[in-house]
């Protein structure tokens, strides 16, 4: 078999477990496999080399944070390199640039467009296990790039579907999917398996297993993934195409996310355009923006304009509000960082109804505010107060029967009607 393998940073964020990676990646090249291995930072590494950017500068250059931040996987990838060849395993590190990585020119949180893999198919070809640097590409005009967080995942599924691998195995510090975050809700259960419509759900809705990009991959290309522990042998769980089984299960999880803010316009005059300028504003400044209500005034004359973005992203998307408030003659600007998304997602969803409202009702029967929705096929998603984030997780957890011991989807199976 052709086999990805990804390590993320807790992984490989000692010597010792460095090591322990390799003995795994040479049992694994030992059965006859040809093996690439993708690494993170070490743990830590990415957040240390951020705070040495902000001490010297209050907003670090983007170009020049993806040249910093990139070398922490090259880091890494030396580092197993050489762990491989003390074990008598013939390995080579390479840099997203050296394997032919292209994206586009969006610093820190760069889209790849081309893999060529090269040099990859070359190593395998000579018996030699690449060990790429994750998280990192490069421009057509040679700037490094970076992928954003969580951006190794991307690396290794877009190496597996240009080497057409058998598998990408990314390797993690929990032994796969759970039905919500276990550190939250002890009876949360591993999943044997999950599409890639509710894994790309799950990771862009806050659940950190996997980048949601990652997963976008993947499904394009059809890229079989397995998120399993480099902790332990357990099987881990598998992200596939959505099957028959899958659709008798109408909630598959519950995803939170606290790394939210919501900016309000208030008072923007009710014509056609403003929405556009202001979101196509947001747009050329590369930031995702998630959720989005306006509230028309009884007069008809003028609206509120909520949105939700990365907490990253807010001080940015702030700024750029204020400005078109002030050309707009709106009334203020207002954010808040004193919110989370909670989520329920499952392809069940599709052919049963009353989900939104069970969730809806669920969550007042505990006081929870729901400031604002949002809908889509597999998904109901509200943000609240962050104070009530792990509550509201427990609850709906709770009330969908997500718990229980069984490790299969096929026992979660629900008798409600058609149509969400």
């Amino acid at each position: 078999m052709l086999i990805v393998q990804k390590y993320g940073g807790t992984s490989v964020g000692s010597i010792e477990r460095i090591r322990a990676v390799a003995s795994r990646v040479k049992k694994t090249a030992d059965k006859g496999h040809s093996v690439v291995v993708v690494v993170s930072a070490m743990a830590g590494e990415t957040d240390k080399l951020i705070n040495l950017a902000n001490q010297v500068a209050q907003n670090p250059d983007e170009r020049e944070m993806d040249m910093l931040l990139s070398s922490g996987e090259r880091v890494s990838a030396a580092l197993m390199a050489m762990a491989l060849r003390s074990l008598g395993v013939k390995a080579m590190s390479f840099t997203g640039r050296q394997v032919g990585i292209l994206t586009d020119t969006a610093h820190t949180k760069a889209r790849i467009e081309k893999v060529s893999a090269e040099r990859v198919k070359k190593a395998l070809s000579e018996g030699v296990v690449p060990v790429v640097a994750g998280f990192q590409g490069i421009t057509e005009t040679s700037d490094v790039t970076t992928l954003g967080r969580g951006g190794s995942d991307l690396t290794a599924v877009a190496i597996a579907a240009a080497i057409k691998a058998d598998i990408c195995e990314i390797y993690t510090d929990v032994d796969g999917v759970y039905t919500t975050d276990p550190n939250v809700v002890p009876e949360a259960r591993k999943l044997d398996k999950i599409s890639y419509d509710e894994m790309l759900e799950l990771a862009s809705l806050g659940a950190k297993v996997l980048q949601s990009r990652s997963v976008e991959f993947a499904k394009k290309y059809e890229v079989p993934v397995v998120v399993r522990s480099s902790f332990s042998d357990n099987p881990g769980t598998f992200v596939v195409k959505e099957d028959e089984e899958m659709e008798k299960v109408v909630v598959s999880g519950v995803a939170y996310d606290k790394n939210q803010v919501k900016i309000t316009i208030i008072g923007v005059p009710d014509r056609p355009g403003i929405a556009a300028r202001l979101f196509n504003s947001i747009a050329e400044a590369n930031i995702v923006v998630d959720m989005i209500v306006q509230n028309i005034s009884s007069d008809g004359k003028s609206a509120d304009i909520s949105f939700t973005v990365p907490k990253t992203d807010g001080k940015k998307a702030m700024k750029l509000a204020e400005g078109i408030a002030r050309d707009l003659g709106a009334k203020g600007v207002d954010l808040r960082d004193d919110i989370s998304k909670v989520s329920i997602i499952g392809v069940g969803m599709k052919s049963h109804s009353g989900v939104a409202a069970k969730m809806f009702e669920t969550l007042a029967e505990h006081n929870i505010n729901i400031m604002m929705i949002s809908t889509s096929e597999i998904k109901v998603s509200c943000v609240i107060d962050v104070k009530y984030t792990e509550l509201a997780v427990r609850v709906l957890h709770d009330v969908f029967g997500l718990g229980g011991q069984s490790r299969s989807r096929r026992t979660k199976s629900s008798k409600q009607g058609k149509k969400k």
